[in-house]
Parts: structure tokens; C-alpha cells; sequence
């Protein structure tokens, strides 16, 4: 998890993240996409553009 961790860090430069990129980090990291959701709001992430409109 920590290299999910780091990735989604590196996309979020000012704390906000694409639900799409969550996406793509999720499956090159062979891990789920709830799981990924869940380390956002541990990392304080805020989830931008979100492709089903939930955030």
C-alpha cells in the first residue's frame, strides 16, 4: 500500500486528485479502487472531477 500511497501523493501536488487518475493508480497497482478511495481520506485528498458526479 505504500507504493499506492506514494503514487496518489505525487498526483495530488496541491491536495486534489482526478477520480480518474485514483483509476489509474488503482490498477497499475493492482489494488482496488475503494482502497485507493480510502487512502485519499486518509491522505486528506480531495477528490476532483469525479466520473460518476459523487464528489
Amino acid at each position: 500500500m505504500e507504493e499506492v500511497k506514494k503514487k496518489l501523493k505525487e498526483s495530488a501536488p496541491e491536495g486534489k486528485i482526478p477520480c480518474v487518475m485514483i483509476f489509474r493508480i488503482a490498477r497499475d497497482c493492482n489494488c482496488s479502487v475503494a482502497e485507493a478511495g480510502k487512502l485519499c481520506d486518509e491522505l486528506k485528498l480531495k477528490i476532483v472531477s469525479c466520473q460518476l458526479g459523487c464528489f
